[in-house]
């Protein structure tokens, strides 16, 4: 069996978080945010780098707070949550590019979008079930 499962193999085969497809992408995101926000400058270390960052963070430790939950409504919850920080850090980036503190966001951009579709069919893979 692979080490990563795809929405579609939910939480019925993996046995923890990060054999989450969906959580290695976040959590690639959340490597490449601090990469790009080392260099920051001083007046952005505790205000734009921060929120960055934090966001960035609860991205993948909202899928695996989730991930152990037994109540399926919790479980959505928390990736919805994931969802929202994900919604946020999009923002960051498109300040991040107007303010001219890195020009090609692209590759973030993509890596949100390929996350948020991740999120949402993991979200719609326990939706259908009873709490």
């Amino acid at each position: 069996m692979s080490r990563r499962h795809t929405a579609n193999s939910i939480q019925g085969k993996a046995e923890r978080f990060e054999q989450l497809e969906v959580w290695e992408k976040a959590h690639e995101l959340v490597l490449k945010i601090y990469k790009i926000t080392e260099d920051f400058p001083s007046e952005e270390k505790f205000v734009l780098v921060s929120q960055m960052r934090r966001a960035s963070v609860s991205i993948p430790a909202d899928i695996a707070e989730g991930f152990k939950k037994y109540g399926l409504k919790d479980k959505r919850n928390f990736y919805n949550i994931a969802q929202g920080s994900l919604e946020e850090l999009r923002y960051y980036l498109i300040l991040f590019k107007e303010l001219g503190y890195y020009e090609n966001t692209d590759e973030f951009h993509e890596l949100i979008e390929n996350i948020g579709k991740m999120l949402y069919r993991l979200i719609k893979s326990i939706q259908g079930t009873k709490n």
